[in-house]
This record gives C-alpha cells, sequence and structure tokens, in this order.
C-alpha cells in the first residue's frame, strides 16, 4: 500500500509534463476529468454555457499554474475538483451578489432574495456537488449496489443477486456507499469545496 505523502505515478507524471509545458498532457488531462470538471460546475451553476466557462477557466489554469498542485496533499482528480468547486461558487456569488445589488433585475425578475438566501444556494449546491464527486469518485462495488438500491429500487436481497454477491456483503457495499455519501454534508464553512487530499 502507498503511503499517504507518496502521489500515484500517474499524477506525478502528469504534473511534471505539464511543467514543461507539453499539450498532449493537457490535452490527456481534459480527456479524463472534463466531464467531472463540466459536471461539478454544472451542478453549483445549473447553467450549460456558465459550466463551460468554469470548464475552460479550470483547465487554463492547470495549464498556467501546473505547480499549484501538491502531490503531497492528494491526488489530482482532487485537486482539479477543489478548484472546480472554488471557481464555480465564486462565480455563483459574484452572479447572485451582482442581481441582488441590481435594482432594475430585481424589479424585473420581482426578485425578493437575500445574502442569506444566496448562502443557503451555495450551501445546497456544494453539498449536491460533493455528493455527485464522492459518488463518482467511489469504489465501483460500492457505487453499482447505490444504483441498483435507489434508481432501480432494489432492496439489499435483489442487490445480492444482480451483482453476484452473498446478502451480506451486499449490505457491506451498501453501508459503506451510505456512509461515504453521508459526508457529503461535512463541508465544514459555508462554501467549502469538496476536501481537497480527503478520503473520497
Amino acid at each position: 500500500m502507498a503511503k499517504r505523502d507518496t502521489p500515484p505515478r500517474w499524477d506525478r507524471k502528469m504534473q511534471q509534463r505539464l511543467a514543461r509545458g507539453e499539450a498532449a498532457a493537457l490535452g490527456e488531462l481534459y480527456d479524463r476529468f472534463a466531464s467531472l470538471v463540466h459536471g461539478l460546475a454544472h451542478r453549483v451553476l445549473a447553467d450549460e454555457q456558465a459550466a463551460d466557462r468554469i470548464t475552460h477557466e479550470v483547465f487554463a489554469h492547470v495549464w498556467q499554474h501546473p505547480d499549484a498542485y501538491d502531490p503531497k496533499q492528494g491526488p489530482l482528480r482532487s485537486w482539479v475538483a477543489t478548484l472546480t468547486h472554488s471557481l464555480a461558487v465564486k462565480r455563483l456569488r459574484q452572479t447572485e451578489t451582482a442581481a441582488l445589488t441590481n435594482p432594475e433585475a430585481t424589479a424585473t425578475t420581482g426578485s425578493t432574495s437575500s445574502l442569506e438566501e444566496l448562502e443557503r444556494r451555495v450551501r445546497r449546491a456544494s453539498v449536491a456537488a460533493r455528493a455527485d464527486y464522492i459518488v463518482t469518485s467511489m469504489p465501483a462495488p460500492l457505487r453499482a449496489a447505490l444504483e441498483l438500491a435507489y434508481f432501480d429500487r432494489r432492496d439489499y436481497r435483489q442487490t445480492a443477486v444482480d451483482l453476484g454477491v452473498t446478502e451480506a456483503e451486499a449490505r457491506r457495499r451498501l453501508r459503506l456507499g451510505l456512509q461515504l455519501l453521508s459526508t457529503a454534508h461535512d463541508t465544514g464553512t459555508p462554501g467549502a469545496p469538496p476536501e481537497y487530499g480527503g478520503a473520497v
């Protein structure tokens, strides 16, 4: 088992290639993480074009600042997710704050939002984005068990049959998956990003 402070080999090599300015490395990174980045940004912003812009910003930042990633802090995937989340929450706050301070927009839309409501929206979006990240990052056996239980409405016995495992194993996978998913609410301060280098 690798030590906590030893980053995965792919992460280290990718950072080195980006630092050397290899455009092919950026393409490979994009292929691997673009759907994650876009999905997290869309979950926070609920806007396709805004998610596209955040996706562009994330990969531009990675390209321009490859040394900002510290492999000792955790996987590259977590760093990219944290960066995405931070940029998306910042964009959400800017957009919503601008709408709150623009009397013309408020009069036209009839919006009665407040800064408290904005913070509630940011927290909800953060929890949803973190939950998405946890589900996509969890081991495939746990994810498969959760998908069967929640999307296909299977109980643990049916899940065991569908997965070809014992009932005890199906219960274990569901329990572990739910334990991981329950950490989506553990964001600390409002709007905190998914933990960089965390256990997810």
